[in-house]
């Protein structure tokens, strides 16, 4: 996983001037974003923003003193924003990616890349086409747990299995729960972050995937879920993976558990919790330090918009993710396992 440049691209930076974006969504996401973006990253100066609600949105402009555009193509096409930040529904993605495409502005995309595996594929086919230098939003490869798991993973004696599962509160968000807009639930929203991991901790695709969905909390989308996924053989045998997702819990958690042969894995990221177990004994167990996931996003998008960093996450890593939630989708309709698309 890279980070935000080595020593002499940290002096670059210090010595450059901000670089000025501009911020599509101030909501719940979003404002994580804009408090980062205001406090915490001096490589980034806030130049305008974009918010469904207009009324409100002006008046947060105002107030932060900075532009406010009522659509993206404004927002973009604005000659004193040099680099766009999107936290905002997926089913906008595939039009931002295309104006930012069409002004050659630089894009810090949130998850999931797009609200279905169509238009992901679009999405990345279209800037791996035009170069555009994107970087997708899977905070997940920035936590510090995360990373920890990763740096353990050498002592496991390779991989066989793996087991993710995340439970977090119902989303206040009540577009989460219209499917025009969202695309779908907790498995396009949540789930996505899990089938990354799976991706970035084995290195090998999904291929094959078997799920159920159910609705708990919400009404037109799920927020419950459990997958069972087969990872690609890659000339040997295949990972074994379980996903489950729940938004309908006032406790949150997300556990890894990575079984090799030699040992394994046990670890919450949300709690920062990591053991290694060797037969019966738990060899070690630490904690590690809680560090902010879009704050290393945001420092990370200054290199990337610089061209000092090649993305960490790049539209193959969010398309892929997609198309795993789509698997999802097609298995739980269907009843079968279905194969998961790469195109």
């Amino acid at each position: 996983m890279s980070g935000g440049g080595d020593g002499a691209a940290g002096a670059r930076a210090s010595s450059e001037p901000p670089l000025p974006i501009g911020l599509v969504g101030t909501g719940k996401h979003g404002a994580r974003y804009l408090s980062h973006a205001l406090r915490d990253v001096p490589g980034i100066r806030l130049a305008a923003i974009c918010r469904r609600d207009e009324q409100a949105g002006r008046v947060l402009a105002r107030d932060l003193g900075v532009r406010f555009h009522r659509g993206i193509d404004e927002l973009v096409a604005d000659p004193e924003v040099r680099a766009v930040v999107a936290a905002a529904p997926p089913s906008i993605h595939e039009d931002l990616v295309r104006a930012c495409i069409r002004e050659r502005k630089p894009l810090l995309v949130e998850k999931p890349l797009a609200a279905s595996a169509d238009a992901a594929f679009r999405v990345r086919d279209a800037v791996l086409a035009s170069g555009l230098p994107c970087l997708v939003g899977h905070s997940l490869r920035f936590n510090a747990t995360v990373a920890r798991v990763r740096e353990l993973l050498p002592r496991l004696g390779g991989i066989g299995q793996v087991e993710l599962t995340q439970g977090f509160e119902p989303s206040r968000l009540d577009w989460l729960d219209d499917p025009e807009r969202s695309g779908g639930g907790n498995v396009l929203h949540t789930g996505v972050h899990s089938f990354d991991l799976l991706r970035l901790l084995t290195g090998r695709d999904a291929v094959l995937v078997a799920c159920f969905v159910e609705r708990v909390a919400t009404r037109r989308t799920e927020d419950s879920f459990v997958a069972a996924i087969r990872m690609d053989g890659a000339g040997g045998p295949a990972v074994l993976a379980s996903v489950a997702g729940s938004r309908a819990t006032e406790g949150r958690a997300g556990s890894i558990r990575v079984v090799g042969r030699e040992a394994q894995l046990v670890a919450d990221h949300v709690h920062g919790q990591v053991a290694l177990l060797r037969g019966r004994a738990c060899e070690f167990e630490e904690r590690v330090p809680d560090a902010p996931t879009v704050l290393a996003l945001l420092r990370a998008f200054v290199e990337v918009a610089a061209g000092r960093l090649v993305p960490p996450v790049d539209v193959r890593d969010g398309a892929a993710a997609v198309a795993v939630a789509d698997a999802c989708y097609r298995s739980a309709e269907s009843g079968r396992r279905v194969a998961v698309r790469t195109e």
